[in-house]
């Protein structure tokens, strides 16, 4: 049976003897749900007519491609004002009408822009605002925790909205703790995802370590999922041994995991 969309003769079908493939069929519904679902979210701000109302998507599959076709539009539009924003990573790099220093760590200092710093994190806003710590153009504000590189990872996100390419696991956990410690949720976010990405045995230690630090449960859940699956790969590399030196109370929650799981098997196995 051809199928009067994916089929070759597709073109030449006509009602009433259109039939459709399992595939398209499952792939027509999900798109259905997928679209109805994100139509009755009323916070995400979809695109509406002229009236103010939400399109009716379940009417078919001729308004559901209206509705992705009015999103690619948007998207696109998106693009358009984010390229139109690029300009201010241009006056970071370029130094173009900056009015405040940045000190790291260690290296050299990196100037920057207070207004935009201040937009940024209400933690700086303070630090930039207060009586205490209000400096003048040509004084600077310190970051002692961060290194040049991460200090200029940090500036970069403020003023793009992502981390520059080729971000290292080193860096995406430095920034994790400074999301943390500056109130940034949208570094927050962004870190998150991208360490979960890159979460295996062989970096789920230092996860949950840095997970830790920044009490962020649903990382250090994660991390602790993969550890307790890979609990041989873990335990038994060099890895473990200085990670136990440090981290006495995270190898105590190690143990209490993999004996929950090894109840639960035991548990398992007894009900079936």
């Amino acid at each position: 049976m051809d199928c009067c969309i994916c089929g070759p003769m597709a073109n030449y079908f006509k009602p009433p003897r259109n039939s459709i493939c399992s595939s398209c069929y499952e792939g027509a519904k999900g798109m259905m749900a997928f679209i109805n679902e994100l139509d009755g979210d009323q916070d995400a701000g979809f695109p509406t007519n002229s009236r103010g109302f939400k399109p009716n998507i379940s009417k078919g599959l001729l308004n559901a491609f209206k509705w992705v076709k009015k999103m690619k539009e948007r998207e696109e539009e998106l693009n358009e004002k984010l390229r139109f924003l690029d300009c201010l990573v241009l006056a970071l790099r370029d130094g173009i009408h900056t009015d405040i220093m940045v000190k790291p760590g260690t290296g050299a200092p990196l100037a920057a822009h207070r207004a935009l710093l201040a937009m940024k994190s209400e933690i700086f806003r303070t630090m930039l605002g207060s009586d205490e710590c209000k400096a003048p153009a040509e004084d600077t504000i310190s970051f002692p925790e961060l290194s040049h590189d991460e200090l200029k990872f940090l500036l970069e996100f403020l003023y793009t909205g992502s981390l520059p390419k080729g971000s290292t696991d080193k860096h995406l956990f430095s920034m994790l703790v400074a999301a943390d410690k500056y109130n940034i949720p949208f570094l927050r976010k962004v870190c998150e995802h991208q360490i979960l990405d890159l979460l295996d045995s062989s970096n789920a230690l230092n996860i949950l370590e840095v997970a830790d630090v920044c009490s962020n449960r649903m990382l250090k859940d994660q991390a602790m999922n993969s550890i307790v699956k890979n609990v041989e790969d873990v335990v038994f590399s060099k890895r473990y041994e200085e990670f136990a030196l440090k981290n006495a109370h995270l190898c105590v929650e190690i143990t209490r995991a993999l004996l929950m799981e090894m109840k639960d098997e035991k548990d398992h196995e007894m009900s079936s």
